[in-house]
């Protein structure tokens, strides 16, 4: 009871209601406050939780169940078997999000790369786990063939609609162009002579520009992460980043 009380202050002080959709995620840590802790919120997002304490137990927990997602405590010894097993392992295997101290992290930086993976530092922040648990999940599902899509964030060009997950976007039609000139180039900077080339055929001042992504990163970014961002003195880009 008293661990549901504090997981339950946690989760409503910090996060959105919950999530999950009963995806199943497993919790790999040797500290069983933390484990208790994640698992508890965990639960209470929405998601179905399976544990392990040590490396070997985890490793053993993925090959036995279809896990959505694993969090795994970087500091346990069986990291280089981890690694081994994600270079040889199917494309289907689950994101990997590392649990690591600050003192830690030169250590597993080198780790990171591989699609579907990314961190969160100790002690752990219980709305920044579910953020990044979701943009992991968000990137495994599937979307709508034939439309451009990045994340939860979709187009369709058929009928010049957005929505980011089920909520609809009511864009005009310049703020649909460069939402589309922005997915197309998902990750790249624009400059705002190129994104005014393309939404209105013709170079227009700066304000302007400013205005118009400014209307658009509104109606986008009400959800996390954001995805419209500034790279000041240079222009706009679309994308998730992972820090």
């Amino acid at each position: 009871m008293y661990r549901n009380t504090i997981s339950r202050n946690i989760l409503t002080a910090e996060t959105p209601s919950p999530r999950g959709d009963g995806r199943h995620v497993l919790v790999v840590d040797n500290d069983p406050g933390v484990t208790d802790l994640l698992a508890t919120a965990l639960e209470l997002a929405g998601y179905r939780v399976g544990t392990a304490g040590t490396g070997t137990e985890g490793m053993a927990g993925i090959a036995r169940h279809s896990f959505d997602l694993v969090l795994w405590d970087a500091a346990l010894p069986d990291l280089a078997s981890l690694a081994r097993n994600r270079r040889t392992a199917p494309a289907d295997r689950p994101p990997l999000l590392f649990l690591t101290t600050c003192d830690s992290l030169r250590c597993l930086v080198p780790e990171l790369g591989w699609v579907g993976e990314d961190y969160v530092t100790k002690p752990v922040r219980i709305a920044e786990v579910l953020a990044r648990a979701q943009v992991l999940l968000r990137a495994r599902s599937p979307q709508p063939e034939g439309m451009p899509c990045y994340g939860d964030l979709v187009l369709d060009d058929a009928t010049c609609q957005a929505r980011r997950g089920p909520r609809q976007l009511d864009l005009t039609p310049a703020e649909y162009r460069l939402l589309g000139h922005l997915l197309a180039n998902a990750e790249r900077v624009l400059s705002k002579e190129q994104i005014s080339r393309h939404v209105w055929g013709e170079y227009r001042a700066n304000p302007a520009i400013e205005k118009l992504v400014s209307r658009l990163r509104h109606k986008v970014d009400q959800e996390q992460p954001a995805l419209i961002h500034t790279r000041r003195g240079f222009g706009y880009w679309l994308g998730c980043p992972t820090r």
